[in-house]
């Protein structure tokens, strides 16, 4: 007799919910998604004990008829696609056939239904898989599911369930993605009797994502001009530097209006920050693409949330493009310290800059001369200009002495037509002192910006290292003896590929025979014990980017680390026109507000955060 047997039905469809049903997250994802493909205007979800009680989604979507009512619930029934062309191309959050049948087999199930124009609607009760009864009904046009003691039937997956409080969690982070991505679909979620939040429809996507996130939040978001390239288009809202995350939760990325989850993409979102973003931190990204639904394959797990795209270069470019230009256009401003809390601490005293004393290190940039501070009187402007520089060196006598009680007011110009679209420029700020021996204390139009001395020379010092190697490559220092160095086939196939790009960097490198390369070279700024260790670094960030990343990307890591040991540090004291040198020179980079780790350079705490912080205002 036959070892192989045929599955019985029940057990089979049991098996299958396995990998469509995982946790009450699941069933609400299918659920909310058959909703939108009805064209429901109007989502309500009741749960209890997270889900694993009770799961009720009711909507006011065309809702079905008798026979579609039973045909729904027989695996691979759908009215989604018909031939398979339609699966090359689908424009629908669901398709396949599977989730109805998979949640039935394994819950105490219940579907009402009726449509707008039926006198009565139907209702079908099936418990474990079993079909119980049919029968007529009088529900609301559209279509109400009912969940209750999910894997009631089956005790081993029941027990892998989390708590309660994390399976509601999950739950309603799924449901806030769903309501991000239809803005114009009304959603309410009750938790075990009371109202957990509850979305009007709108059509801004911003008053949406403040609904769910806090409009602290959402109003400090960027928001992407939509840009298409290479038939990919992108939009949506990304969060400024220093708006980082310890985990993905508020990184979303919705394509052809549904939540996906790509690793290119994640790519593609660090390539676009670039600097802007600290080691280890997500950005808080609420992404949207849309491409010809035929040139992504999202038919590739049952859970439809990972996505293969037919050129997925293509789609890399295009959030690139789109990230760094909304970086480098939007962030015109320094960043907002717009909800820091008011943690007491050691109070540290605030240094005028007249009482400052001969700086232990001299700031100093070869591209730029010092400007005159133009926010200054006359009589400040000379004072400065001509303050000594040698100890002991007695200031001029010639010059009257400054009226202490005379109240300086800063002369700001009179700001451009445009000047909510420039850049801002030095002559904007006001040098009031230094705080902690550290950061410089700005006056500006929006109120207090407070400066990063160490963050901004190191802002500074990176971007003309990469200046450089962008131009003629970094500097490089000849070895005594050349350095051989046994690469694997694969490696040394790709470093043969890419010599450019090692010279760039300052590597001398040359094939010396088998899989052999010969270092004769090493960057001048390379301070480690262990040059192959680097190399090898070096290889597998060119394997990672292959021809996709500029050159210049390839040891930054290095080379950030290399301008945070030669920037001024934060107990060396800076004079005024050193401090003002320095903001213009930070200012004049392309990212100003970030150094290369990603920590804000400039932090700005406007005038109505301090209203409020002094009680002048609500």
């Amino acid at each position: 007799m036959g070892k192989i047997r045929l599955l019985h039905e029940a057990l089979a469809c049991q098996v299958a919910a396995g990998e469509v049903v995982e946790r009450p997250a699941s069933v609400v994802k299918e659920l909310v998604e058959n909703s939108l493909d009805a064209g429901a205007t109007n989502i309500e979800v009741r749960v209890q004990r997270g889900g694993i009680a009770l799961i009720r989604v009711t909507d006011d979507g065309c809702g079905m008829d008798r026979d579609d009512a039973l045909m729904c619930l027989e695996r691979n029934a759908t009215s989604k696609i018909r031939t398979k062309e339609d699966l090359g191309a689908i424009t629908t959050l669901g398709f396949r056939g599977e989730a109805i049948p998979s949640i039935a087999s394994v819950s105490k199930f219940r579907l009402t239904t009726r449509e707008p124009g039926s006198l009565t609607g139907t209702e079908v009760i099936i418990t474990g898989g079993k079909l119980e009864g049919v029968n007529d009904c009088g529900e609301s046009p559209g279509t109400q599911i009912e969940v209750r003691s999910l894997f009631f039937n089956l005790p081993a997956r029941r027990k892998f369930l989390r708590t309660e409080a994390t399976e509601y969690a999950h739950l309603e982070q799924v449901l806030k993605t769903q309501a991000i991505a239809h803005e114009r679909v009304r959603f309410s979620l009750v938790r075990d009797e009371r109202l957990a939040f509850q979305l009007p429809a709108t059509t801004s996507l911003r008053e949406r994502i403040g609904g769910l996130v806090g409009d602290d939040l959402a109003s400090r978001l960027l928001e992407i001009e939509p840009l298409e390239q290479k038939g990919v288009k992108v939009c949506g809202f990304i969060g400024p530097p220093g708006m980082g995350r310890s985990d993905r939760r508020q990184q979303l990325t919705f394509l052809n209006g549904r939540p996906v989850e790509a690793a290119i993409v994640t790519r593609a979102m660090r390539e676009g920050y670039h600097t802007a973003l600290m080691k280890g931190q997500y950005p808080v990204t609420f992404l949207f693409l849309e491409t010809d639904p035929g040139a992504v394959d999202v038919n590739v797990h049952p859970a439809k949330r990972e996505v293969r795209f037919h050129d997925g270069f293509a789609v890399q470019d295009a959030i690139v493009a789109a990230v760094s230009r909304t970086l480098r256009e939007r962030m015109i401003r320094p960043v907002s310290g717009v909800g820091l809390t008011g943690a007491s601490s050691t109070p540290r005293p605030l240094i005028v800059q007249d009482e400052l004393i001969e700086p232990a290190t001299v700031y100093s940039t070869p591209r730029l001369d010092p400007r005159p501070a133009q926010l200054f009187t006359a009589l400040e402007r000379q004072r400065v200009e001509q303050t000594p520089t040698e100890k002991g060196q007695a200031p001029d006598p010639t010059l009257p002495d400054p009226d202490p009680t005379e109240q300086i007011e800063p002369t700001f110009p009179d700001p451009p037509a445009t000047a909510a679209e420039e850049k801002p420029k030095a002559t904007d700020y006001r040098i009031i002192g230094v705080l902690g021996k550290l950061y410089v204390l700005l006056e500006a139009r929006e109120g207090l910006v407070l400066m990063d001395q160490h963050a901004a020379h190191e802002r500074v010092l990176f971007e003309e290292l990469r200046r450089r190697m962008e131009l003629g490559g970094a500097p490089s220092q000849r070895l005594l003896a050349p350095l051989m160095v046994d690469l694997p086939p694969r490696d040394f196939d790709l470093v043969s590929r890419h010599l450019e790009t090692l010279e760039r960097l300052g590597f001398g490198a040359e094939p010396f025979g088998g899989n052999t390369l010969k270092i004769d070279a090493l960057p001048a700024f390379l301070k480690r014990d262990d040059p192959e260790a680097f190399l090898h670094e070096v290889i597998q960030e060119i394997r990672v980017a292959s021809d996709r990343m500029s050159s210049l990307r390839l040891g930054e890591d290095l080379i950030a680390t290399t301008v945070c040991r030669a920037a001024v540090k934060a107990n060396d004291f800076l004079k005024e026109p050193e401090l003002r040198k320095l903001l213009e020179d930070l200012l004049q980079c392309d990212m100003p507000y970030c150094c290369p780790h990603g920590r804000p350079t400039l932090i700005q705490i406007g005038y109505p955060e301090l209203e409020r912080k002094f009680g002048r205002r609500a």
